[in-house]
């Protein structure tokens, strides 16, 4: 525990909380970029979401009119502005990488891997990276594994990662990927619970053997399934800003972190788009503080969980 991160926040410093070490394990590629630098590189107007959303289309349709489908020549520019992102919060752990489907846009694993290694290298040099392997639910799972196999081969990636549409397809389809991917000792991670109920974060973790979740925030409904995370040690990987901006929570203040944390669930604090809800690591700790959901201390905690596996 860090008194001075402490006191950082009980006097409201965005810059002072920026100097301690915090992690980001949840967000999405390039979209893990300041707002400010994407429109920059795009050629377009800076843009944050302003107004409360209530579905994934609804988010990509938002995404799309504000960012369009970006030429992939400028991918290099945007991933090391990610980095440059993190670098600038102090950041100390930063998870990014790419949907395994960028083997399509870049030719093969290797050029992947590489304009992501110099993404790093220009733009956060000094954090500590984290490559993570993303999937798409809508993708059919014979071409996922055909696009996995090159990265799962380099033995460079870390973590492995599904997001989309919890409702695309049932997730005992992707166990195959899963039990493909723990063989080649990456750590299991899915999207479960942002959209979904409390026995769906169970079943995917019980199916797919995951070590983390992304979101989970569902989980919060149900005694039993809490009690489970915490027996489990398994750490869900929370994004306030895009919680309440998507309408899965009503407010900050009452955000279900507060309650994954008191039932010994161990929980992070993330961004998930950054370029599109415009709120940092060290943001979301002050927001969370400001809206008296967490006190000092136990933000301090949290820190803390996403520091180490």
């Amino acid at each position: 525990m860090n008194q001075e991160f402490q006191h950082a926040l009980k006097a409201e410093d965005l810059e002072a909380i920026r100097r301690f070490p915090k992690a980001d394990l949840h967000n999405h590629g390039w979209a893990g970029a300041a707002p400010e630098a994407v429109a920059a590189i795009l050629g377009r107007r800076p843009a944050v979401l302003d107004r409360r959303l209530t579905s994934m289309d609804e988010m990509h349709a938002w995404a799309h009119d504000h960012f369009g489908n970006p030429d992939p020549s400028l991918r290099p520019q945007l991933f090391e502005a990610a980095f440059a992102r993190a670098a600038r919060d102090g950041l100390s752990r930063f998870e990014i990488g790419d949907d395994v489907w960028a083997i399509t846009l870049d030719g093969s694993a290797d050029n992947v891997t590489n304009l992501l290694k110099r993404a790093h290298n220009r733009g956060a040099p000094d954090v500590e990276w984290i490559p993570q392997l993303a999937m798409s639910r809508h993708c059919r799972i014979e071409d996922i594994r055909r696009w996995m196999e090159p990265f799962l081969e380099l033995r460079f990636y870390r973590t492995l990662d599904l997001s989309g549409d919890e409702f695309a397809q049932p997730i005992e389809n992707f166990k195959p990927l899963y039990r493909l991917a723990r063989a080649n000792g990456l750590r299991l991670k899915a999207h479960i619970g942002e959209w979904g109920d409390a026995d769906s974060v169970r079943r995917a973790v019980e199916e797919l053997e995951l070590d983390e979740v992304q979101h989970g925030i569902a989980a919060a409904d149900s005694p039993a399934v809490m009690r489970f995370l915490a027996d489990h040690r398994i750490r869900l990987n929370i994004c306030p800003t895009s919680n309440l901006m998507l309408s899965r929570v009503e407010t900050l203040a009452s955000h279900p972190i507060r309650k994954l944390f008191d039932t010994g669930v161990r929980v992070t604090i993330n961004t998930d788009d950054m370029a599109m809800f415009g709120q940092s690591v060290s943001h979301e700790f002050l927001n969370l503080y400001k809206a008296g959901c967490l006190n000092e201390k136990e933000l301090d905690q949290v820190r803390e969980n996403g520091l180490s596996d």
